[in-house]
């Protein structure tokens, strides 16, 4: 396996001197680890010889710059005599720089369980404009932050390429403490749950959004927001939903999801109907056992 280290910013060029390091990462999550490493010469080149490669792990390569670690792409390496991996980018760090950007925030609703609640998804992808990668030296200064819907629970941190361990909720807000480099944009996601009985679902939009997508199985609800577009019914994983798009959102815009009661719920009786037809099945058999033949 065979590439280089770069740092990326005002100019690109080569980082030598670099601990570049060879990971294998099991599907298990066991037994995988560091492989092999090798510093990178003045032309930010290096190699690294796989003399049994696992045909069911995977390997990436990470390299160290400024105190943190910049990972290539997933490697593949089966029936491969010779592997080159790409550039891998690094940047100096920085706490401080231009804003961060949110480009897109995807929410996806999904229908009220029995119990009235319901599940909410969003995915956020944000852009770091600088020529560092921005992080934090303190918690209460987070590398970027914004607002959640006020009223909402259980939060917890999804996949991305934030890891769930650099996100807090607090306040009705998300803080993230996590490095962002620049470059692609980089996504984050995290879920809550509405409380039973919640009819509107206000999204906030506290900085400007480039694009915002909107998927909510409950078809029938009434949906409010600048510049909304409706992209109709769309089934994802055999489930129906109606898609939305607003586009170039500013400080202060609104978006509000009028969803429909959960009402009577047939289903939930199903139970207790149940048990009324089991017990009058056996109060007739009981008569019936009971019952004495009537004389000819």
């Amino acid at each position: 396996m065979s590439g280089r280290v770069l740092r990326g910013g005002r100019d690109t060029v080569p980082v030598q001197n670099a601990w570049v390091v060879l990971h294998r990462i099991t599907r298990d999550g066991a037994g995988g680890g560091a492989v092999d490493s090798v510093r990178s010469d003045a032309r930010g080149r290096y190699r690294i010889l796989l003399a049994r490669p696992d045909s069911v792990s995977m390997y990436v390569m990470s390299a160290w710059y400024d105190s943190l670690a910049y990972f290539s792409l997933p490697l593949n390496v089966v029936d491969r005599p010779a592997v080159h991996v790409e550039d891998i980018m690094t940047f100096p760090t920085a706490t401080s720089g231009p804003p961060l950007r949110l480009t897109r925030k995807l929410a996806t609703v999904a229908a009220a369980r029995e119990d009235g609640t319901r599940e909410v998804l969003e995915i956020l992808e944000i852009e770091n404009p600088g020529v560092a990668t921005r992080i934090t030296k303190d918690t209460l200064v987070p590398t970027w932050a914004g607002q959640v819907p006020a009223g909402a629970g259980q939060f917890r941190g999804g996949q991305g390429d934030i890891s769930p361990d650099a996100m807090v909720f607090r306040n009705d807000s998300v803080y993230v403490l996590g490095p962002i480099p620049p470059g692609s944009v980089k996504q984050l996601s995290y879920g809550y749950s509405l409380p039973a009985g919640t009819r509107t679902l206000a999204i906030p939009i506290d900085q400007a959004t480039t694009e915002v997508n909107l998927l909510i199985e409950d078809t029938a609800s009434l949906v409010r927001a600048p510049r909304l577009q409706s992209l109709g019914v769309q089934e994802i994983e055999q489930r129906r939903f109606a898609a939305y798009r607003a586009d170039s959102l500013s400080t202060g815009d609104r978006i509000e999801i009028e969803l429909p009661s959960t009402g009577f719920r047939a289903q939930t009786l199903l139970p207790y109907v149940i048990a009324v037809l089991a017990a009058a099945m056996v109060a007739a058999l009981v008569w019936a056992l009971r019952k004495r033949p009537t004389p000819a």
